[in-house]
């Protein structure tokens, strides 16, 4: 019996082993260190329509770059009384941005009459979920063309929309800006009066299009309780601009460098590589003159 229980003893048995709890925490806290951090850039314009523009940019900084993520979902809430109220989605483009709009009479606002928005990202296997927010009061620009004589003038409107009534906004700069390719151009800026109206001088030789209509724009940025407003108008007062392709004389600008210019450059690389060759020429000559090397002589003795 004895003897049984020492043989039992003997036998090797392999028992279960303890997983390290340590181990997978740390692996864990590597997958979510990895994933990249993107960042979303909110930008909302109240328009003079009573519609409300959104602009998300999406991107995120990959080895030390920044980096704009394509093809990636936005998707756009309300936020009301803490919930989130989905108004819609965007892929976003090439550059990483969304473009979204809503019309303002359907949104609700608190009780301070602001409305409160949210756009973000859910994340996916590579990436981790990212929001931005924006909150302002309902507001609108209204913008009127003046014209007397040669005199051109723009005058702004700036009125709270509360509850259906308009409020004007005193003591607000609005800058009036002309659309341009690229960015719109600033012309001019006003202060509102205690009317919320101010007005501004536009200068009469602006280029426009083939028409010559301009592009009017009115503008309030980043302010702290309305946020960004504009408001928009065309206007034949430019100066045509045809957008024809045509045949430009030689300039500094264009395609077609002068004569002057040209002809220089050719002179000038043409005695830069002049001494190349030179150089080049001289370098065969010394090697054709160089000496050759002495015949070996043979020892008399071996004669």
């Amino acid at each position: 019996m004895t003897a049984g229980m020492l043989l039992l003893l003997c036998i090797p048995v392999s028992l279960p082993a303890q997983t390290d709890s340590t181990q997978n925490e740390e692996a864990t806290t590597e997958a979510e260190s990895s994933l990249i951090a993107p960042s979303i850039d909110f930008r909302t314009v109240q328009k003079s329509d009573n519609t409300i523009d959104f602009t998300a940019r999406l991107n995120a900084k990959v080895n030390e770059r920044s980096v704009n993520l394509y093809k990636m979902k936005i998707t756009f809430f309300q936020v009301v009384n803490k919930e989130d109220k989905e108004l819609g989605f965007v892929i976003t483009d090439r550059l990483g941005k969304a473009f979204f709009h809503v019309k303002a009479d359907s949104l609700e606002t608190d009780a301070e009459g602001k409305l409160h928005f949210k756009a973000g990202f859910a994340g996916n296997k590579a990436m981790e979920p990212a929001e931005a927010t924006a909150d302002f009061k309902r507001a609108k620009l209204v913008i009127t063309p003046v014209k007397e004589d040669s005199l051109l003038t723009v005058q702004i409107k700036l009125v709270e929309l509360d509850k259906g009534t308009e409020k004007p906004v005193p003591e607000t700069t609005v800058g009036i800006f002309v659309h341009r390719l690229f960015y719109p151009l600033k012309v001019a800026e006003g202060t509102t009066d205690e009317n919320g109206e101010a007005s501004a001088e536009i200068p009469n030789n602006l280029p426009g299009d083939p028409k010559g209509n301009l592009t009017l724009i009115g503008r309030l940025d980043e302010n702290e309780t309305y946020g960004n407003l504009e408001a928009s108008v065309i206007q034949p007062w430019g100066i045509p601009v045809s957008d024809k392709l045509q045949k430009q004389p030689r300039a500094l600008w264009s395609e077609h460098p002068p004569l002057w210019m040209l002809i220089t450059f050719i002179v000038l690389m043409g005695a830069v590589w002049g001494h190349y060759l030179v150089i080049i020429i001289q370098l065969f000559r010394l090697r054709k003159e160089e000496p050759e090397p002495d015949s070996p002589t043979i020892d008399p003795i071996f004669k």
